[in-house]
């Protein structure tokens, strides 16, 4: 099993260092490692720290550190504009889109929303999407750390101005006759797939987004839920990219 990761703000520059905070307890009293166990330090931008711990207080953990690196920011970015779905369906598929390697994640209020994000209600739950993709970050190891970002309730006028700025910007879409497996992709910039809530994307917003410059595409024959339809996108993009 490889070596667990735990966020820190930014990496220690000694050759020790004390891990504590919910971080700490995590590693102490979470996940319960001991002496002589090794784990990784990551600050969430790229940089990574290996170590090994020394020994365990309550709620933290010495650490003596030996290897650095950083890998660099992925070029071309995944962002994916998650039509806001209802229930736990939101944070199911910011889990997975996390872990299969999204760079950025975009909450759109569409017309079909069922669930809308208004007020301090949005910010709670835009944060709770945060934290979300934090900790599937942990889960995966992955160095960098994918953003939540937007206005909690981003109209479609603003997902179109985003698509307009995209190097490839693609619309997930039953009725697409383009293939995501086969439409042609960018080398370097910002890769953008929309993905509907629960009751698809509206024609009015389709002309829209075609118009900014995004092409609708489908990945087969299947509808797919839209807790999961951002993650099969990503898994084909992966592929093609040579990530995975």
């Amino acid at each position: 099993m490889s070596a667990p990761l735990f966020l820190v703000e930014s990496l220690p520059a000694g050759s020790t260092f004390t891990l504590d905070g919910p971080e700490g307890h995590h590693a102490a009293t979470v996940q319960r490692l001991r002496a002589g166990e090794v784990l990784i330090l990551a600050d969430g931008r790229g940089g990574t720290a290996h170590g090994e711990v020394v020994a365990v207080g309550k709620g933290s953990v010495e650490i003596a550190l030996a290897e650095r690196g950083h890998e660099p920011a992925a070029d071309p970015r995944l962002v994916v504009v998650q039509g806001i779905p209802k229930g736990d369906r939101g944070e199911l598929a910011v889990q997975a889109m996390t872990e299969t390697g999204v760079e950025e994640i975009v909450p759109w209020a569409a017309s079909r929303s069922v669930t809308q994000w208004r007020g301090d209600r949005g910010f709670k739950a835009r944060d709770k999407w945060a934290a979300t993709a934090r900790e599937a970050a942990k889960q995966a190891r992955r160095p960098w750390l994918p953003q939540v970002t937007g206005e909690p309730d981003c109209s479609t006028k603003q997902v179109a101005a985003r698509l307009t700025e995209a190097s490839a910007a693609f619309v997930l879409h039953e009725e697409a006759t383009e293939r995501l497996t086969t439409v042609e992709l960018p080398g370097a910039g910002e890769i953008v797939l929309v993905v509907g809530p629960e009751g698809g994307i509206g024609d009015a917003e389709v002309a829209a987004f075609r118009e900014a410059g995004a092409i609708p595409v489908r990945l087969g024959r299947a509808v797919l839920r839209t807790s999961t339809a951002g993650v099969a996108a990503l898994s084909v993009l992966s592929a093609r990219l040579d990530r995975w």
